[in-house]
């Protein structure tokens, strides 16, 4: 008896570790690790919604634990527009505004307008302003990082529900028509990218490369809270590259339509009692060689919402974990004995 109860504490103690693990992953880099997406992209305000940006601004949310009280900093890989990465059109001409936000009105969960999902949303800049930077054709900023802060995490907006200070960047490209190609990184460190123990990166609306490569697989990652029944996706200016796939602890795969050229594909995915707080995994499969050919530089958009219109936070860093499908057992009934 003392055996099996020593078995059980042992058994609760790794359950309650494994779920505060699950909460308090180190999602710095923006794309995460787990994600395999090569940048973020955001266009020019006169570009061309047909190459894969719809509104040419994007948002995206920190979320610094209550217990961390260093300085901390929000790096920029590649923040200019020209050079290695960034796509062209006729010739590098765009600039980029690149802010930070604190302080009271960044927190989505209390401000719904900071969500951003409207491309004629004018209000998404609300807290109040922490740094800010224009970017254009600078080669200095060429595939190299640029540094905001230090910041003070106690200058965030606090979230009781995840007992953490979050924090916005806003990337708005306010002139030109090129595409800028970009990563974030949260770090505890000006010129290192050190990760801060339990920080996220968290968005409503995903503006996203895709890789150059027929065997690669992108992901993001949607946190399903409690009270969602069903959930629903839009994806944009998918060029038709594939498929996109939708897998859980509960689905083994489902696919969901997908969009053409400029244009927006929707569909409602019912969500199951067992995907209630886990994350989902939206895989994006390209087209293969024998499918008709690889799309290059593939940019698109895709946002999620429940059955309320609210969106979906897409986690750099899933929470609970990578999702992984675990089927269910057949029950095979035997023939009565004679």
């Amino acid at each position: 008896m003392k055996l099996i109860k020593y078995i059980l504490r042992i058994l609760i103690f790794t359950l309650l570790l494994g779920s505060t693990v699950a909460i308090r992953l180190s999602g710095q880099a923006v794309p995460g690790k787990d994600e395999n997406i090569p940048f973020l992209v955001t266009f020019g305000k006169d570009g061309i919604t047909s190459w894969g940006d719809d509104s040419f601004f994007q948002i995206f949310f920190f979320s610094i634990p209550k217990d961390y009280k260093q300085p901390f900093y929000i790096r920029i890989f590649d923040p200019d527009c020209g050079g290695q990465w960034d796509e062209i059109e006729g010739e590098f001409n765009s600039k980029f505004l690149f802010s930070v936000y604190g302080g009271k009105g960044v927190d989505p969960d209390k401000n719904e307008e900071s969500k951003g999902l409207e491309k004629g949303l004018t209000n998404y800049k609300t807290g109040n302003l922490l740094a800010s930077k224009v970017f254009g054709n600078e080669a200095r900023y060429d595939n190299n990082w640029y540094t905001f802060g230090p910041f003070n995490p106690a200058e965030g907006d606090y979230n009781e529900k995840w007992n953490s200070n979050i924090f916005k960047i806003v990337c708005e490209g306010i002139s030109g028509d090129d595409g800028n190609l970009f990563r974030y990184f949260l770090s505890r460190d000006p010129n290192n990218n050190l990760a801060i123990e339990g920080g996220n990166a968290f968005t409503f609306k995903y503006h996203i490369r895709l890789w150059n490569d027929y065997k690669s697989v992108s992901h993001i990652y949607p946190y399903i809270d409690t009270g969602i029944v069903y959930i629903k996706q839009s994806n944009f200016d998918w060029d038709n590259d594939g498929t996109i796939l939708v897998v859980s602890k509960y689905k083994q795969g489902i696919e969901v339509p997908v969009s053409n050229q400029d244009d927006w594909a929707t569909s409602k995915i019912p969500i199951e009692p067992e995907e209630v707080n886990s994350s989902l995994d939206f895989q994006f499969h390209k087209r293969q060689e024998n499918e008709g050919g690889l799309v290059k530089n593939n940019n698109i958009v895709i946002t999620l919402e429940n059955q309320r219109g609210d969106a979906l936070k897409f986690y750099s860093s899933p929470i609970g974990g990578v999702p992984v499908y675990v089927p269910k057992p057949k029950i095979t009934k035997l023939p009565p004995k004679k």
